[in-house]
């Protein structure tokens, strides 16, 4: 993946038809695109099949948190639709990782990712999960858990990134979630970033909706991204 490919817009959309008129606007200048649940929820796989079959790339944001086998499963229909990411929770145990890992085999093109923690959560929310550490720490232990399984990278807040980038095999994929413009207005992500300290801070591919999605202009906003991106790329 180039550095010219780094940037993820999300398909938060309840409809194939949203969802790919947004692809249209954005032209050639957006190559990938994430499909979460929401929009598979809607539209199903021919929503994934459509994006690839147009030359797109897809990340597949599953989310997947169940036993081994089923992750194995699915992680195995995200290579035959022919995803290049697929995200299952590092919360699940070396197991669970280690099975979509030896999954994804099959499917040079599909990159793992063991999601740590979500972005719309705190250190309290952790504690009301029982969990006594910080978020910092947790992202940490299960990113060292998702090296230790041979994962293609992990998903992280950008602020996390700072960490990660110089705990992880250099190999490994940092995709940050939450990163939007200063201008975009604040939302249930609780830890979020520019695009540029995103990738200034280590992270090797953003996601980014909002900013794109509810822009009057998604392609001048694109353009915007992809100036800030190549910034830090440069530095």
């Amino acid at each position: 993946m180039t550095q010219k490919n780094n940037i993820i817009v999300s398909l938060d959309f309840d409809s194939a038809s949203e969802a790919l008129e947004l692809v249209e606007r954005l032209g050639p200048s957006a190559r990938f695109y994430k499909v979460g649940l929401q929009l598979l929820t809607a539209a199903g796989p021919a929503v994934v099949q459509k994006l690839i079959s147009g030359g797109k790339e897809v990340f597949l944001d599953l989310k997947l948190h169940e036993i081994p086998t089923s992750v194995a499963a699915a992680v195995q229909v995200a290579g035959a639709l022919g995803a290049s990411m697929v995200t299952v929770h590092a919360s699940g145990g070396s197991a669970v990782l280690r099975a979509a890992v030896e999954a994804a085999r099959a499917y040079p093109k599909l990159n793992v990712l063991a999601l740590t923690v979500i972005t719309s959560l705190r250190d309290e929310d952790l504690r009301e999960l029982g969990l006594d550490t910080t978020v910092p720490e947790q992202v940490v232990r299960l990113a060292k858990l998702a090296a230790a399984a041979d994962c293609h990278g992990v998903v992280a807040s950008a602020q996390e990134a700072r960490l990660l980038r110089d705990l992880l095999p250099p190999e490994m994929l940092i995709v940050t979630p939450g990163t939007q413009l200063q201008t975009d207005a604040k939302n249930d992500q609780a830890r979020v970033a520019t695009p540029f300290d995103a990738i200034r801070w280590g992270a090797s591919h953003i996601v980014i909706g909002r900013s794109i999605s509810r822009s009057p202009n998604p392609s001048e906003a694109f353009s915007v991204i992809q100036t800030q991106v190549d910034g830090a790329v440069s530095l």
